[in-house]
């Protein structure tokens, strides 16, 4: 690996560890019933959130990159009625942040460049572009999840 791609897969895997730490902290605190309530009408819950950054990872870089086979059902992770606990829930997104910090260790200085499209990336472009925007939509979705916590625990008083 040169200095440069070890840099960007390196940094990659440092952000996205620490995107499942700080959502994880988020969560410790929950319980499965706060995790699935839904405080506002007209939004998710954060379990809804964990299936569909769980789903998101899983497919655009372990289907497209990976070739895991996972097959995604967008929709359900919205809609998802079956409320598997916090701690399943968790198990599962660090799954698929551990399949993603494998896949970036793999990457290789041409691989970065390498064309990627995918069912929602078709303008991507490159695998550098996808992993970048799959850390991005991390940080969106975190960030309502911080304001979910909040409004849980004042709802909890």
């Amino acid at each position: 690996m040169t200095d440069l791609n070890s840099a960007v897969a390196s940094d990659f895997v440092r952000y996205y560890q620490e995107a499942a730490q700080k959502i994880h902290a988020l969560v410790e605190p929950l319980t499965d019933e706060q995790i699935w309530s839904r405080p506002y009408p007209y939004g998710n819950s954060i379990g809804h959130l964990l299936l569909h950054l769980t789903g998101n990872l899983s497919y655009y870089i372990g289907t497209e990159m990976a070739g895991t086979g996972y097959v995604r059902n967008r929709p359900l992770e919205f809609t998802n009625p079956s409320h598997p606990p916090k701690g399943v829930l968790l198990k599962m997104f660090e799954g698929a942040i551990a399949m993603v910090i494998d896949v970036l260790q793999k990457q290789s200085e041409s691989d970065w460049a390498a064309a990627y499209t995918a069912k929602g990336f078709e303008d991507c472009g490159d695998r550098f572009t996808a992993f970048l925007r799959c850390a991005a939509h991390i940080s969106h979705h975190t960030g309502q999840m911080i304001y979910l916590v909040k409004e849980v625990e004042r709802q909890r008083g």
